[in-house]
């Protein structure tokens, strides 16, 4: 039972005072969180992701999405592992993680042709072949980043480096952290993937001159955005349409400019079966993609 407060009363009553009543004041308004994996700084990650969901709320009636960010890989994927968000933005690989515990892909974010792995290095630096590279230091923003370090694994394992032996394999935390590595020197090569190189050119130019795109690997499949399977459906569904629909409006297409992608095409979750395909074959090959013993 709620709590209220009686109005104001004439002086002939009795005092005001507590009044119980059977109908409990609530909040008509429920919060649900959409959780991004660490494309960037959690800062960064908010600047970049806020104004998509602002759209998204001024669409929405009843529940207001709130905007969840995580300091690195390992502290979103306990996030999804926890059923903790409704919403995720993940990349394919957590994708296919996240759907064995009741996740349901509604969209894919972004173009798949932009989903592919990036290694830069310093312009001034003397490796030109991936031979040189031996015994070197290489940064990751995780193990289980997919652009940002499986796919570079496996394009260096083909191009005759054995990843696991001859380099030094550095997992930083974040996209950012991975170029600013390669930067300052503190690694000879560093992985990342488009929107976040894109990005960095943008907000740090000096130092973005300063490297080079050595090596792409070739395109998979891009990142998910996800719903928890308790979430009412007809909420996932409005959701689902704005987003395939964001790139079709002027204030749309400027909201992707600044998440640096193009649009949000439909998709499910067979469309993920090409990353379960490649990630299969990397574990035989390479590595776990995570040791989780």
């Amino acid at each position: 039972m709620a709590l209220v407060t009686m109005g104001a009363c004439d002086s002939s009553t009795k005092p005001a005072g507590p009044r119980y009543v059977d109908t409990p004041v609530v909040d008509e308004i429920k919060v649900l969180y959409f959780a991004v994996h660490p494309l960037h700084n959690p800062k960064k990650l908010v600047q970049t992701y806020q104004p998509l969901l602002d759209e998204l709320n001024q669409q929405l009636h009843g529940v207001r999405l709130e905007l969840e960010a995580s300091r690195d890989y390992a502290v979103y994927e306990d996030k999804f592992r926890r059923r903790a968000p409704e919403f995720l933005l993940a990349n394919p690989w957590q994708t296919l993680e996240a759907i064995k515990l009741g996740y349901s892909v509604i969209a894919m974010a972004g173009d798949p042709a932009d989903f592919k792995g990036l290694i830069l290095i310093r312009k001034d630096s003397n490796i030109k072949t991936v031979n040189d590279l031996k015994g070197k230091e290489i940064s990751y923003p995780s193990p289980t980043a997919l652009a940002g370090c499986i796919m570079p694994q496996a394009f260096l394992q083909a191009q005759g480096l054995d990843v696991m032996h001859e380099i030094k394999n550095r997992y930083v935390g974040s996209q950012e952290s991975s170029i600013m590595n390669v930067y300052l020197k503190q690694s000879s090569a560093g992985a990342t993937w488009p929107p976040p190189w894109r990005a960095f050119q943008k907000d740090h130019p000096q130092e973005a001159a300063q490297l080079t795109v050595a090596w792409t690997t070739a395109p998979l499949i891009n990142n998910s955005v996800m719903a928890r399977d308790d979430v009412p459906a007809a909420i996932t569904a409005k959701i689902r349409t704005m987003l395939l629909h964001l790139h079709e409006s002027a204030h749309g297409r400027q909201i992707l400019a600044s998440m640096e992608t193009a649009y949000f095409p439909a998709a499910s979750n067979k469309d993920y079966e090409p990353a379960k395909r490649f990630i299969a074959e990397f574990e035989r090959t390479i590595r776990k993609v995570e040791d989780r013993s």
